[in-house]
């Protein structure tokens, strides 16, 4: 039996040149404290109460979140993007519930717009450092793209808001009439579909937006020959989206739009896009440094958590 006052052995280190302790020697030499913890609370064992902690550094009296915990939007404001990102961290720590979530949604209420839905930034955010594929209007619409991923966590939460109600019927109105996308807005609709609790109008309306992305080529299916999917309108040159982008896990309802091969060689591309200082790279428009260093961490968690979630080794 092991002596009481003995602390506990730490896990395992990743064998040294494995993906994931290449990542983690990257993730320790660049990330914020908020990715150092959801690292070591994904694959290190660490405990969920340092990531809430990290994320209350980016917390509002509004019960929104700001302080450029979205990379590309600087300053201190609630933004809507910022709080999607809060609550992603919140489920990912299986926090995203209770007192937490209800500030959260009373920040949405007071943010959405008419029909319910939220707009990406408001126009509290001009004056700070924003990146410039995010414009800043006085008046900005509600985008599926911002209201998706928020929906969808909520109800995969099981949490229940008057708010919800609204903004989901938002999102199945825009998933449900999408005739031409792009791959954001796509992705968007996925976090909504995968989990709202309507399954056989998910499934429906899933299959239908996967013969959308293949019909307007919008995941690369062949990456020896990605000139022939064109790059959205707006989106920085070599800024492709691959089958792993929309299906991050086997479950996703996305999964059912691509064979098993074209899933393999997605995931044999992400898997080889790991870089030398064992970060993986960011596809979107680099507009300054400071952006660019703190999301390559995040990308690289979530790479790393789609791969594990197929089965591909990382340690």
């Amino acid at each position: 039996m092991a002596d009481p006052g003995t602390a506990p052995s730490p896990p395992t280190p990743p064998a040294r040149d494995s993906p994931l302790a290449r990542a983690e020697r990257f993730v320790w030499l660049t990330a914020r404290v908020l990715e150092q913890r959801l690292f070591a609370h994904h694959f290190r064992g660490g405990a969920a109460d340092p990531v809430e902690t990290a994320l209350d550094a980016y917390r509002n009296e509004d019960g929104g979140y700001g302080h450029g915990l979205e990379p590309d939007l600087r300053g201190p404001v609630s933004q809507p993007l910022h709080t999607a990102r809060a609550l992603g961290v919140l489920d990912a720590v299986g926090r995203c519930d209770g007192r937490r979530a209800e500030q959260v949604c009373r920040y949405l209420t007071s943010v959405s717009t008419a029909d319910g839905a939220l707009p990406a930034i408001r126009p509290s955010q001009r004056g700070y450092p924003t990146a410039p594929f995010v414009p800043v209007v006085d008046d900005p619409p509600g985008q599926l793209s911002a209201t998706g991923p928020v929906v969808g966590l909520l109800h995969r939460n099981e949490v229940w808001h008057a708010w919800l109600f609204r903004a989901t019927d938002f999102c199945w109105q825009a998933a449900e009439s999408l005739e031409r996308s792009h791959p954001y807005e796509v992705q968007a609709a996925v976090a909504f579909l995968d989990r709202v609790p309507d399954r056989p109008r998910a499934e429906a309306a899933a299959e239908r937006l996967g013969r959308v992305v293949r019909g307007q080529r919008l995941a690369v299916l062949d990456p020896d020959d990605l000139d022939a999917y064109p790059v959205a309108s707006g989106y920085a040159p070599g800024e492709h989206h691959f089958p792993h982008d929309y299906a991050r896990t086997p479950q996703s309802l996305a999964r059912a739009w691509f064979t098993d091969e074209e899933m393999a060689r997605s995931l044999d591309l992400l898997a080889a896009e790991q870089q030398e200082d064992g970060g993986w790279p960011v596809r979107w428009r680099r507009w300054a440094p400071a952006p660019v260093l703190e999301a390559r961490p995040v990308v690289t968690i979530e790479a790393l958590r789609t791969l594990g979630a197929y089965g591909r080794p990382i340690g």
